[in-house]
């Protein structure tokens, strides 16, 4: 019994630091005048073989220029996702396909000759929680993407979803890294998710014949296609180290993300917390 209650009280003598240190980086970074990142993932070279297909990218000003602005425990968040995700996407499509055309809206689109297929990704929201927010153990990431699909004439066929997730161990530091780094997790968990489960989709099935897509391709499909699978899991240690999980599912747009929830074993599936932009 002794035993245990020197347990509990180390438990949450660690706790407390954990607190008081996250508390003292956040003041150092509100005085500091707040903090900037701009993740820039790189993804390896998958070991896919791309649909024999060319297709358009459109890469639109909305994307290029996303920037996440919040405030939070009274330090300015400045985070932006445009550029990174520019190249995060081309780097995506060149691996799915066997040509990518980019351009810098459908229309510029359209007038091209010889797609089969025009793609159009867009973030639809970005949220995250700092070491404070977790008792000073980890930050977390959560972004959603939407990709409407098009015809080669502009006819929109369909629309894909997915949410990539990432997570990074606080370990004590001061600076906008950990939070930098689950976001770039996020970003290749999303990546992966595409890559591997696009293939399986009705539409890709068509493109896989080189065939071009039209309004008709959509039908027969689901709405808003959800492309989603078990997140990629970053390495940590152990629960009693401070593992990093994903928290739980977003709360609606708009919504301050709650504190979340304990570690799960590690057999769970990790979840993540969003909020709006």
């Amino acid at each position: 019994m002794r035993a245990e209650r020197r347990h509990v009280r180390r438990h949450e003598a660690l706790g407390r630091a954990r607190l008081a240190a996250a508390a003292l980086a956040l003041g150092a970074l509100a005085a500091c005048g707040g903090v900037a990142i701009k993740p820039d993932a790189v993804l390896p070279r998958p070991l896919l073989q791309p649909l024999p297909s060319t297709v358009g990218l459109v890469l639109p000003e909305e994307l290029r220029n996303y920037v996440h602005k919040e405030t939070r425990w009274g330090v300015e968040w400045h985070i932006a996702l445009g550029p990174g995700h520019v190249h995060l996407l081309r780097d995506i499509f060149k691996d799915s396909f066997r040509e990518v055309r980019e351009f810098k809206d459908l229309e510029a689109a359209r007038a091209a000759t010889g797609l089969r297929a025009v793609f159009e990704p867009l973030i639809d929201q970005y949220s995250f929680v700092i070491d404070r927010d977790t008792g000073g153990r980890y930050d977390a990431a959560t972004i959603r993407y939407r990709i409407n699909v098009y015809t080669p004439q502009g006819e929109k066929v369909d629309t894909l979803s997915l949410t990539g997730y990432g997570s990074e161990l606080a370990k004590g530091l001061s600076s906008g890294k950990p939070l930098e780094r689950a976001t770039l997790a996020a970003m290749r968990d999303a990546a992966a998710k595409f890559l591997v489960q696009f293939p399986q989709q009705a539409l890709a099935q068509q493109l896989a014949h080189d065939e071009p897509l039209t309004v008709q391709s959509g039908v027969g499909t689901a709405a808003n296609v959800l492309i989603e699978a078990v997140p990629i899991e970053e390495g940590g240690a152990d629960t009693d180290a401070g593992a990093a999980p994903t928290p739980a599912q977003p709360p609606s747009p708009g919504a301050v993300p709650a504190t979340p929830a304990p570690p799960a074993p590690a057999a769970d599936a990790p979840k993540a917390p969003g909020a709006g932009r």
